[in-house]
């Protein structure tokens, strides 16, 4: 087909849709009532949190756990080797041992939330790991510490570089990794830490705050040390609970110690604050839009069966999948024209009342926001054009607005209730392109659709719906050329 005659045939489908008033009334209409729905939900948040620390690299962190420490000037070794790692109750909960508890050594410049540092330690169902400024780990030993699996950690400093061992007899030591803290002062803290994140039960999408009881013996600091004796503070940041209702400690010997901890350290997740975001704002207006969409784009593909002109259009265009290919393309334009503009209007918009009540907003960088602007945009419009083939597949609005919506929401609807597959495997997996939480594999997070969690990437999940529009109107093709008008 020449480009010319492409070209006449989209001007002349665009045209249709074009002199329908109520058509492009109705395109407005998803854009403003996907920026008032997204307004009215960020204005219902009003959820005031402390300030949240902010590690090195500039990422929201959660820094809370309990620390038995000691002054080390200059460089220095501490060894210590952990006998057991185990839940434990505090004033609020008795819960299980979390798979990111932790516990062992820990070298910082002070005491303050989000400042950088280096730790090895052993957790509850990932090994014994090196880690440092809240985003960076290596892994060591495999398996739990217990006493017939005892862990030795190790951790050295030479100048602004941390180095990481483990052993499991203290004789035979290997090393795990190393980190480079820039500017580290010559006098930091250096000791024992334990801590325990929010615990989640099988198949549960709401974490409950946990504590975690650590035993440690044959401890040892090697270096300059203005004071040889030990001291417990919990170090504060937001969690929940507050360390000081899961923060203990006891010397049972002068290189053994019993310590109990609560909280994290780690990437800052959406799980400890507020359920209201900036992202769920925009998904509660995206889906007010979409349902108007689908009802647009089915009208645009079924209206000429109502009025009997579609065998009009087939006899000047006999190639029918060309009429279908192009009605999807201007129900498609359109939508992610008028998506892509209210997705903009609406970040910008919901991100000021959310900020202005109060909430907690994640930092967004421009990328962020490009991905969120282009990719609801290319949902809408993969959506109408899915909505669309549908329609020229039924031939009747009603049946295709249900089909449309049947594969578009519905399965967000159940999915949040009875499983992550819906969420991955239906076209409602594009939502996921709106993802705003920060995710880290050194948080344990069950996804939350409505909080921003999603258990697809963000491109994967707009090309789980494009692979659905693809055979959509490869579908509708086979059956324009298969059928009588």
């Amino acid at each position: 087909m020449k480009p010319t005659r492409r070209a006449r045939l989209l001007r002349a489908e665009f045209t249709k849709f074009r002199t329908v008033r109520g058509w492009m009334i109705a395109l407005c209409a998803a854009a403003v009532v996907f920026v008032f729905v997204s307004f009215l939900s960020a204005s219902e948040s009003r959820y005031a949190v402390p300030p949240v620390p902010v590690g090195p690299g500039g990422e929201a962190v959660s820094d809370t756990y309990m620390f038995v420490h000691q002054i080390l000037a200059g460089d220095g070794t501490v060894t210590t080797r952990v006998t057991s790692l185990s839940g434990a109750q505090d004033s609020l909960n008795t819960t299980p041992l979390a798979p990111w508890a932790k516990a062992g050594i820990i070298l910082e410049p002070d005491t303050r939330q989000g400042t950088a540092y280096a730790a090895v330690l052993v957790t509850g169902s990932h090994g014994v790991q090196m880690q440092y400024n809240y985003t960076h780990d290596s892994p060591g030993l495999p398996g739990t510490a217990g006493p017939s699996s005892p862990r030795w950690l190790r951790l050295t400093r030479t100048g602004d570089v941390i180095t990481g061992y483990d052993s499991a007899d203290g004789v035979r030591w290997t090393q795990i990794g190393t980190a480079r803290l820039t500017s580290l002062p010559r006098t930091v803290q250096v000791g024992l830490f334990v801590t325990s994140p929010l615990y989640f039960p099988a198949g549960e999408e709401i974490g409950i705050p946990s504590a975690a009881t650590a035993s440690f013996d044959h401890t040892s600091v090697q270096g300059d040390l203005p004071s040889r004796s030990w001291a417990g503070d919990p170090v504060t940041a937001r969690s929940y609970p507050s360390p000081q209702s899961a923060a203990a400690w006891r010397q049972r010997s002068p290189g053994a110690f019993t310590i109990t901890g609560s909280g994290d350290v780690a990437p800052l997740v959406g799980d400890i604050l507020s359920p209201q975001w900036a992202g769920a704002s925009v998904v509660n207006g995206t889906i007010f839009a979409l349902l108007i969409m689908i009802v647009l784009a089915t009208l645009f593909a079924t209206a000429e069966y109502r009025r009997g002109l579609v065998r009009t259009t087939f006899a000047a265009t006999p190639r029918r999948g060309r009429v279908l290919a192009a009605k999807a393309a201007v129900a498609g334009s359109l939508a992610f024209a008028s998506g892509a503009t209210a997705t903009a209007i609406a970040e910008v918009i919901t991100r000021h009342v959310l900020a202005s009540n109060g909430n907690y907003l994640f930092p967004q960088s421009a990328s962020d926001l490009a991905r969120i602007i282009i990719g609801t945009g290319l949902l809408l419009g993969l959506a109408a054009a899915l909505a669309v083939a549908l329609g020229m597949m039924l031939r009747r609005s009603v049946l295709a607005v249900a089909a449309s919506v049947g594969l578009l929401i519905l399965p967000g609807i159940l999915g949040a209730q009875s499983g992550n597959w819906l969420m991955r495997f239906t076209p409602t997996a594009a939502f996921a392109i709106q993802a705003t939480l920060p995710r880290s594999n050194l948080v344990n997070s069950d996804y939350t659709p409505p909080n921003g969690y999603f258990p697809i990437s963000p491109l994967a999940s707009l090309a789980v719906l494009a692979a659905y529009t693809a055979v959509a109107l490869a579908a509708g093709t086979w059956l324009l050329r298969h059928r009588d008008a």
